[in-house]
């Protein structure tokens, strides 16, 4: 294995996540939801595509696929699609607008160590996490693991100290934010913690940061606390996905055209089914989960 390892190389420490593209039965109500709860920006609509984002960078694509229907209790798929804001101040804006328009999609919040997140899920049963980042130099690793944990965190507390009178206002009003904001990471429902270890550490090339027994993996590149993570919470002994609506394609960016070649490398070194149409990967995860990594 550590020959393979070393011929093949890890995943390029720049690498990030791009936009999440869900499937969606209703597209007006979700590209509302997105949009005037979520406070993203709509940067593109043609036909049955509406691309949502921040400061030009697209974060979430919902396409109209009617004909599906939602999957069934205990499958594999998307957990939630994790957007990170800069500061504490756009975070607090954006909780601020759902707290104003839809308080009934809140499930959660949480202090990480490493982050401050605040959880909910959309119209359509899609998980949300909105959350900002402590300074890296804050976080503590133990052997290559990152310290993680999941503590009490007042919503209406967060707010009363980072939300400001104009980013109030905003939200009241419905206006969308100009501030940026990216896809952090991306958390899947899966059907066991080795096959994802197998697939995502041993053949995508992310490092492992943590896992909770045969719970939870968490993965990254370049020594962020996670870019991916997969649980079995809700899906344990869950098989391929059939179609259904949710989770339609997860995006990988990377740094360069070498470090997409030798993606391409090590996946085909695995015998991991690989589409290449030049600028993009296209290939699937073991419960059919499609992931596309290009070069951002």
């Amino acid at each position: 294995m550590n020959e393979i390892a070393s011929a093949v190389p890890q995943l390029a420490p720049a690498t990030s996540m791009g936009a999440v593209t869900l499937l969606v039965g209703d597209l007006d109500a979700m590209t509302a939801y997105y949009r005037d709860v979520v406070t993203l920006q709509v940067l593109h609509a043609e036909g049955d595509t509406v691309t949502l984002g921040r400061a030009g960078r697209p974060l979430v694509i919902l396409t109209h696929e009617p004909a599906l229907r939602h999957a069934v209790p205990g499958s594999a798929g998307l957990f939630h699609t994790a957007i990170l804001f800069e500061s504490q101040a756009a975070l607090a804006a954006a909780l601020y607008s759902v707290a104003q328009h839809a308080p009934q999609t809140f499930t959660g919040s949480a202090d990480h160590l490493v982050s401050q997140a605040f959880y909910f899920t959309d119209p359509e049963g899609n998980g949300i996490e909105l959350y900002w980042d402590r300074d890296r130099t804050e976080w503590s690793w133990t052997h290559g693991q990152v310290e993680m944990a999941t503590l009490y965190l007042d919503p209406n507390a967060f707010l009363r100290e980072h939300l400001t009178a104009t980013a109030a206002d905003t939200a009241s009003a419905g206006s969308v934010s100009a501030d940026a904001a990216s896809i952090g990471h991306v958390h899947l429902s899966v059907g066991d913690v080795a096959t994802a270890r197998a697939f995502y550490v041993d053949r995508l090339g992310f490092d492992a940061t943590a896992e909770l027994g045969g719970q939870a993996l968490f993965v990254s590149a370049g020594g962020y606390h996670h870019h991916m993570a997969m649980n079995v919470w809700n899906s344990r002994g869950a098989g391929p996905r059939m179609p259904s609506l949710g989770l339609g394609r997860i995006d990988l960016l990377l740094p360069d055209a070498d470090a997409l070649g030798a993606l391409g490398e090590r996946l085909r070194h695995y015998g991991t089914a690989v589409r290449d149409d030049g600028r993009t990967l296209s290939f699937d995860d073991p419960w059919a989960n499609a992931l596309h990594a290009t070069v951002a």
